[in-house]
């Protein structure tokens, strides 16, 4: 099982490389390499409650004219860590396509196994045009140790207003699953208003300051969220 697990995910990554083939030139290199890193008051992903806060969580990214490749990561003073890396690949339309492994440093890291592996593999697929943006998910494996049943899916629309934006979130899984009553519905899990407000320190320098406002159904929870970008 652990051979075909990982041949699978060797064959996506793989496929997703030959995509650099036409992109560059010798002329215009078109793609970079950033780094940077966001601090929120608390790490709340899909409506549900990571650690204790506040969250620190630097990032590293290769972007290119049609790939992009990154690592991400959140961690707090009470001990929560977590390491994700993801690629995805623009297509024409705005569409997007990647994938995302999220592992948690805590568990054995070349664990793929069911009942405790590290690792849980989501398929991304995305759509973006003017101020909306769709997005929906997969989880392909079962990783009991990174919390995902396996078929876990999500989905997530989004509109940009002028000073705010709106989002709507729904999912099953790891997204709504009750441990005490083993029930695995899908359901609204996620909903939210958010705005940006740039700071100017000086004339060349400005920090992103976001907020938002979250709101469970599922869990009957609500969350008040400030981060700003380094």
């Amino acid at each position: 099982m652990k051979k075909r697990s990982r041949l699978f995910f060797t064959m996506i990554i793989v496929i997703g490389s030959t995509f650099l083939i036409p992109v560059y030139s010798q002329e215009e290199p078109v793609s970079k390499l950033s780094l940077g890193a966001d601090i929120y008051s608390n790490y709340i992903f899909r409506g549900t409650k990571y650690g204790t806060g506040p969250a620190i969580q630097p990032a590293i990214k290769y972007t290119g004219s049609l790939l992009n490749v990154g690592a991400w990561g959140s961690v707090d003073f009470s001990g929560y860590q977590e390491v994700d890396l993801y690629f995805f690949i623009s297509l024409p339309a705005g569409i997007s396509l990647g994938m995302t492994d999220y592992y948690y440093p805590e568990l054995e890291y070349f664990d793929y196994s069911a009942t405790s592996g590290s690792h849980a593999f989501e398929i991304n697929l995305g759509f973006s045009k003017g101020k909306l943006n769709l997005t929906g998910n997969y989880i392909v494996n079962q990783a009991r140790g990174a919390g995902s049943l396996g078929g876990d899916k999500y989905l997530q629309a989004g509109y940009s207003f002028k000073y705010f934006n709106l989002f709507v979130g729904a999912g099953d899984g790891w997204h709504t699953y009750d441990p005490d009553t083993s029930e695995d519905k899908f359901a609204v899990c996620n909903l939210g208003l958010g705005t940006t407000k740039t700071i100017n320190i000086t004339n060349s320098f400005s920090i992103p300051v976001i907020g938002q406002l979250i709101f469970n159904p599922d869990k009957e929870q609500l969350f008040i969220v400030v981060g700003f970008t380094l």
